[in-house]
C-alpha cells in the first residue's frame, strides 16, 4: 500500500494534471494541514482514494473564485480527536500548533492539548480491544516537542505527543508545520514511533507486519 502525504506547501507536480500519472497508484492521502483547501478538493477528485486530514495553524476559509467560500476541503475526513479504520489502517489525528497568539483558531496551550489526547484515549483503548492494537498512524500539524520542533515560540512542538507515543505506540507520527530548508533531520524514530515531517509531500509504502 502506498500513502501520498502533504502539508503546508502547494506543490506543482501534484496540482497538475500530471497527478494520476505520478499518483495514480497511492491507495490514501493523508494531510497535515496549512494547505489551500482548493488544493486538497483537487487531490480527492483526482486520485479518487480515502483522504484524511487535519487543519494547521494558518488554515482559514477560502473564498472561491466561483463564489464558494471553502471551510474545509470537500471529500476529506476531518480525523482531529479521533480514529478511523480505513483499508485496513487505524488513522488519528492532532490539528493545530503551541498557541502564540491569543484566540488564534487552531493553536492551544500544552494544558489544551494534554486535554485533547484524553478525550482521544477511549477510542485509542476501543481500537486495542476491537483491533489489538491502539493506532497505527497518527498525523499532526504540529511537531512533538524535541523532534523536528523549532527553539521560536510558534514552531516549538508539544509535549503531550510524546506521553501519546509512549503510552500508545503508533507504527508513524506524520507531521508538518517546520518548513525543511538543507539537510535537516526529517525521520527520527521515538520509543517504537517513526517521525516523520512530511513537508511539502512524501509517499510512504506502508507493509504488514505483525497483523499490522
Amino acid at each position: 500500500m502506498k500513502i501520498l502525504a502533504v502539508s503546508d506547501r502547494v506543490v506543482n507536480s501534484i496540482y497538475s494534471p500530471c497527478i494520476r500519472e505520478r499518483f495514480g497508484d497511492v491507495d490514501m492521502v493523508l494531510a497535515c494541514g496549512d494547505l489551500p483547501y482548493s488544493y486538497l478538493e483537487y487531490i480527492v477528485s483526482m486520485l479518487n482514494v480515502p483522504c484524511l486530514f487535519v487543519h494547521g495553524n494558518h488554515d482559514h476559509p477560502e473564498f472561491t473564485e466561483n463564489g464558494r467560500t471553502l471551510h474545509k476541503p470537500g471529500g476529506w475526513i476531518n480525523v482531529d480527536q479521533r480514529t478511523v479504520f480505513v483499508k485496513g489502517i487505524l488513522v488519528g489525528g492532532l490539528e493545530g500548533s503551541i498557541r502564540y497568539k491569543p484566540r488564534a483558531p487552531f493553536q492551544y496551550t500544552e494544558r489544551e492539548m494534554v486535554y485533547k489526547v484524553w478525550r482521544m484515549t477511549p477510542a485509542l483503548v476501543m481500537n486495542r480491544v476491537f483491533y489489538g492494537r491502539y493506532l497505527d498512524i497518527l498525523i499532526t500539524h504540529s511537531p512533538p516537542f524535541g523532534i523536528h520542533d523549532g527553539r521560536d515560540l510558534p514552531h516549538r512542538g508539544f509535549r503531550a505527543l510524546l506521553g501519546l507515543m509512549a503510552r500508545f505506540k503508533p507504527r508513524y507520527l506524520l507531521h508538518g508545520h517546520k518548513h525543511i530548508y538543507g539537510v535537516e533531520c526529517s525521520k527520527t524514530r521515538h520509543v517504537d514511533t517513526e517521525v516523520i515531517n512530511v513537508y511539502p509531500s512524501r509517499v510512504i509504502e506502508w507493509q504488514l507486519a505483525n497483523g499490522r
